[in-house]
């Protein structure tokens, strides 16, 4: 039983519920509903995702479900199999087991005696991903989903691939999938099998960024799981929800364009989180906005929300280039469809004299990017961890001097955009494999460049993901750069510059090798989404957030963060390394001590693209009193030749300070036109 200081209901609280599979497997869930469900049934919401129900994403789950549990609702986070205390094996991402697990679960769910038979799901990032994907399976319980921080489309739009590139940032996720994997389960929750599990979870382990790197095209292996694919299969109400720092803004546009079924779409300036504890802010009261969605959907009480814009967005303003902000200033604005017939496309020219709304012609401009470019760029995502994670983009100019940049006169007036700007570039490669990077950027009067979008492309991949085309050195093309999605204002005094290189480490994988582009200006152009400001459009405002329980901890250990860039003057090398050490805690109500650290090393020489080299080590600690005392200890790396990829990964689990299990893997693995 718990006690409850939000909505109207008193609530029953479950630290474990087992839901069974056909097959036999159990998943382990935690359960809030009010109290007398059994005796007047409410809609059920369950988020599915791999974190740890127990230990892992408690944190904000008190944060959440006994919210919105208070107001009426089932609310059930539930393990996906073979991760937490569920049984079973987890042998890769979106699986269709994990798929299958989730529909039986949701028909489950809706059987309860405290379930009315309708179901919602929720999630951000893993959970958000599943959400779309078990919305393409149409379970008929599920009536409306909450999709925060996902993707539709796995190859173009995640952490592995970005036009067709290949990213650091598949090792960074890929090593974190690799050490959830091999976390052991809780014997006071499955009881004295839990060493036995354990010993399987980690036989089953494998790297799982050799995995993504052994599809380095879209092929069958990324279109499972990208509910673009067939984009009508979703037919239940779909929240979009995302924020400019994410990594995963895009698809919420796509959502927004191509659904059919009724759909809202929400960006805020956040990075990887929950809206409601939005960094950089401000944040909104989204547990009350996911309230009005699934009281409309779920109970059928007219909140008004579908009578809000389809879109609802936050326009950032200028505020100059740093790592981290607590907040940013901008103001929200809504557009009643998207795509919107008030966004319309302005054309500028990549000229040598820079940009401008007239095209003229000139002689090719040479563009050969030292390797080390990008040192600016940030993470490709922010998860705004802690809140002082150094993420962001700094000031853009030392990146920009080793890129051909095109500058704008002075801004008489303030422009607005809103969707995707695009660049088309008329181009020569002096070799058959080049990929090229796009910045539009933010220079203020006092000099200081701030990044407000960028894309990227393979030229190999100009026609397309499926079937690369190598460059014939010399010949003369076209391609389209769509960078991501923006809402920003350029003041009065600013100036607009595009900023172009072939290289951006350690965000980007470098071609094979060190080559040069030729730009050709005149033929070049921006075409930026320039949204008119009405002076009758309707105000957007959310509830302020929600006063929600923090979950008690008690520090063992304080924990830091940094990001660190050093040239080695000797060698010629860079160096950059990005810690993320939470410290060690314990999680007062259930006793369970947690410890996470975690260091990236990213290292490349400007000339040499074979160089480079990315590593990620990471330490997993869970234990209790009662005599679990678990450690798990990840290492992996990416290297590479002008024609394979080289992995290596190691594996390490202790039980107290015996190591119980190893592995290591090397796999060479040969490049694809990346």
């Amino acid at each position: 039983m718990s006690s409850n200081d939000y909505g109207p209901h008193s609530l029953t609280h479950a630290e474990i519920l087992w839901i069974p599979l056909s097959d036999g497997v159990r998943l382990a869930a935690r359960l809030w509903m009010p109290e007398g469900a059994a005796r007047n049934p409410v809609p059920g919401i369950l988020e599915y995702i791999p974190y740890r129900r127990r230990d892992g994403s408690r944190d904000n789950d008190e944060r959440t479900h006994p919210y919105l549990a208070s107001y009426g609702y089932a609310c059930i986070r539930l393990d996906i199999r073979g991760t937490g205390d569920s049984e079973g094996i987890i042998r890769d991402e979106y699986l269709l087991q994990e798929q299958d697990d989730a529909v039986e679960a949701i028909a489950w769910i809706a059987r309860q005696p405290w379930c009315n038979g309708s179901v919602g799901m929720m999630g951000i990032s893993w959970g958000g991903f599943n959400s779309l994907q078990v919305a393409a399976r149409r379970p008929p319980a599920l009536k409306a989903i909450v999709t925060l921080c996902s993707t539709d489309d796995r190859y173009a739009d995640d952490m592995h691939y970005m036009g067709g590139s290949h990213l650091t940032g598949n090792l960074e996720w890929s090593s974190t999938f690799f050490s959830i994997m091999a976390r052991a389960p809780d014997p006071l929750i499955v009881g004295e099998s839990w060493r036995a599990q354990w010993m399987q979870r980690l036989e089953a382990v494998t790297p799982m960024v050799a995995t993504a790197l052994a599809h380095q095209r879209r092929d069958a292996y990324w279109q499972h799981g990208s509910v673009c694919e067939d984009i009508g299969a979703i037919t239940c109400a779909v929240m979009a929800v995302g924020g400019w720092a994410d990594g995963y803004t895009n698809a919420i546009f796509r959502l927004l364009e191509n659904l059919q079924s009724p759909r809202l779409g929400i960006v805020g300036p956040w990075g990887h989180k929950w809206p409601h504890l939005g960094t950089p802010g401000p944040a909104i009261g989204f547990l009350t906005e996911m309230l009005r969605w699934w009281d409309y959907w779920l109970k059928g009480i007219d909140t008004a929300i579908m009578q809000e814009p389809m879109l609802r967005a936050y326009i950032q303003h200028y505020i100059p280039p740093a790592s981290h902000y607590d907040s940013r200033p901008g103001r929200w604005v809504g557009e009643a469809a998207w795509p919107s017939a008030k966004v319309a496309g302005e054309r500028w020219y990549l000229n040598a004299e820079g940009l401008q709304m007239s095209a003229t012609p000139g002689p090719a401009l040479a563009l050969q990017s030292p390797q080390t470019t990008g040192a600016a760029g940030g993470e490709w995502c922010a998860y705004s961890l802690g809140g002082v994670g150094p993420e962001l983009p700094t000031d853009q100019r030392q990146d920009d001097s080793y890129s051909l940049v095109f500058d704008g006169e002075t801004l008489r007036a303030p422009l607005e955009l809103l969707g995707a700007p695009q660049v088309e570039i008329a181009f020569s490669s002096d070799r058959p494999l080049a990929q090229v990077i796009v910045r539009l950027n933010d220079i203020a009067p006092d000099g200081q460049v701030s990044r407000v979008s960028f894309g990227i492309l393979n030229l190999t991949h100009r026609n397309g993901h499926a079937r690369p085309e190598a460059l014939q050195p010399g010949r003369k093309y076209t391609a389209t750069v769509r960078l991501n999605e923006v809402g920003y204002r350029f003041a009065e005094g600013h100036r607009i510059r595009v900023a172009v290189s072939t290289c951006y480490w350690p965000i980007v994988w470098p071609s094979p090798e060190q080559g040069a582009l030729l730009l050709e200006p005149g033929m070049s152009s921006l075409t930026l989404p320039v949204r008119q400001p009405r002076a009758s459009e309707r105000p957007v405002s959310f509830a302020p957030t929600e006063n929600t329980r923090v979950l008690q901890r008690r520090q063992l250990r304080t924990g830091r963060v940094h990001r660190t860039i050093e040239y080695d003057i000797g060698s010629g090398l860079q160096r950059i390394e990005v810690l993320r050490d939470e410290g060690r805690s314990l999680i007062e109500d259930i006793e369970v001590e947690t410890g996470f650290h975690k260091v990236l090393r990213y290292r490349i020489h400007p000339l040499d693209p074979a160089s480079a080299r990315a590593e990620a080590d990471y330490e997993l600690v869970n234990r209790h009193a009662q005599g679990w005392d678990t450690k798990i200890r990840t290492h992996s790396a990416i290297a590479c030749t002008p024609t394979e990829y080289i992995v290596e990964a190691d594996l390490e689990a202790f039980d107290g300070d015996e190591r119980v299990f190893s592995r290591s893997w090397t796999q060479r693995i040969a490049r694809d036109f990346t």
